[in-house]
């Protein structure tokens, strides 16, 4: 089977999987790091996710794998438990409303209850009324609340939804180059979907291949298929409809904790009780994580003068891909002027951080006597302990209107904000190619003033002179 792993147990789950021979898909960056194995972005049998509070597992896929999945994380050790869910993400049930509170009803599903939240109801819902509704969101039997639950009811498999009464295809995350060159791609897959059912893409499937969209996308036309006869009216009594999909529920003792340690430390560092600990909070999870990563760090992504493992701290605290952070330009007077705020669409080994901002129309670019448009984009290659970052603006179709390279105190990439202070002088690459260096007088009006020192200024000259050689 294969399985995608999530949570504080991936890279012990991770070993169990490949150790019977099970392939592990869609792996996050730290686990393909810690695996000398192929693990490939493709569409998964079933899901292992850690649950909220940290205390086991949730599974769920095919039902076959499913069973081979729960049966393999029972045997992890004697104090763990499995159970059968049964509402399991995807299934369809006839629910009749008992009770509504505050923002939502409870549903009688027949075998469980559950939530329906007003914002996900079609129309009114009030007491005895009676809905067909999907699960979207399970629930152990061991934490607080019922699975959330929605009227609109699609065909999740992975990689590929589709949505009934929805046109065209969609991927989830923006609609970045990456995005854009997926939804061209779709119609090259050849599936057949169904009539009247749209596809959303995850923000995963920008990184897999063409074999592996075509399988994702034919599993959720079967999917579809399945739930295409369930998609009228309840028939009145509470009952599941349709089950496209099966789960369960694995809670980890402190002996199967420890049994996972064991595991872990075979691959990379791990504390004694790692599982054990974590389990307790997120403010635990993330400090093992922290001193497990600083007992291991070789120092190759250090700053070379004060030895701090940024990408260590970033893994940690962020900032991580997919995350949005804004740009504290602060001034050499005091001031603070947020450049907006951006998506963070990489971070490489180097400890660069890539950020995607989209501009909006009017005016120009400050220097590069370039027009701002619709359309246009700014990327934006953050790296801490620089004295300067570079700016690429492009227009819709990509093409490259200038770049703005930034002179500055060094940089520094918190968890939410980069921050720096302006030093003014700055250099300019025009869309023609032409380097221009610009503000030198700004710079020495701040020296006057006495807001900049005669040695910081001069290294910001010499900053920017060695950026004007190498531009």
């Amino acid at each position: 089977m294969r399985a995608r792993v999530r949570g504080i147990y991936a890279t012990a789950l991770t070993g169990l999987l490949l150790e019977a021979e099970h392939e592990v898909v869609q792996a996050s960056p730290p686990i393909r790091r810690r695996f000398d194995e192929e693990l490939p972005t493709a569409d998964h049998d079933v899901a292992v996710e850690t649950t909220d509070d940290r205390q086991g597992v949730g599974v769920d896929g095919d039902t076959d794998a499913v069973e081979s999945a729960t049966h393999l994380l029972r045997d992890v050790g004697v104090d763990a438990f499995a159970w059968r869910d049964p509402a399991p993400r995807g299934a369809v049930f006839d629910g009749r409303v008992t009770e509504t509170f505050g923002g939502g009803a409870v549903l009688d599903l027949g075998e469980a209850e559950g939530y329906l939240p007003f914002d996900d109801a079609d129309g009114y819902v009030g007491e005895d009324d009676v809905f067909r509704v999907q699960v979207v969101e399970p629930r152990a039997p061991w934490a607080d609340g019922r699975p959330k639950l929605a009227t609109r009811i699609r065909a999740m498999a992975g990689l590929a939804t589709l949505v009934p009464g929805r046109d065209g295809t969609r991927v989830a995350g923006g609609d970045d180059a990456a995005a854009r060159e997926l939804v061209g791609m779709t119609d090259l897959l050849g599936t057949d979907t169904p009539d009247g059912w749209g596809i959303e893409w995850s923000r995963d499937a920008r990184d897999a291949d063409m074999d592996a969209l075509a399988d994702a996308l034919e599993r959720a036309t079967e999917r579809a298929r399945a739930l295409d006869p369930v998609l009228d009216e309840p028939e009145g009594e509470p009952g599941r409809v349709a089950a496209p999909t099966d789960g369960a529920w694995v809670w980890f003792g402190r002996e199967s904790r420890f049994a996972l340690d064991a595991e872990r430390r075979a691959v990379t560092e791990t504390m004694p009780g790692h599982h054990r600990t974590k389990a307790a909070s997120a403010a635990a999870s993330a400090g093992v994580d922290f001193a497990e990563a600083l007992c291991s760090f070789d120092g190759a992504d250090a700053d070379v003068d004060s030895g701090f493992p940024f990408s260590v701290v970033a893994d940690q605290f962020g900032p991580v891909e997919g995350d949005s952070i804004g740009i504290g330009h602060g001034k050499p007077d005091g001031r603070l002027i947020t450049l907006g705020r951006g998506e963070v669409t990489e971070r490489s080994a180097d400890g660069t951080v890539s950020v995607r901002r989209e501009m909006s129309a009017g005016g120009t670019y400050d220097a590069l006597d370039a027009r701002r448009e619709a359309g246009d984009v700014a990327l934006t290659a953050f790296r801490e302990g620089r004295w300067w970052y570079p700016t690429v603006y492009r227009d819709a179709d990509g093409d490259r209107k200038g770049t703005y390279v930034n002179v500055c105190t060094p940089v520094e990439v918190f968890p939410e904000t980069v921050r720096y202070v302006d030093l003014h002088v700055d250099v300019v690459k025009h869309g023609d190619g032409r380097v221009e260096r610009v503000d030198d007088d700004e710079l020495d009006a701040a020296v006057d003033a006495g807001q900049v020192s005669e040695p910081l200024a001069e290294k910001a000259r010499s900053v920017a002179t060695s950026v004007e050689n190498a531009l």
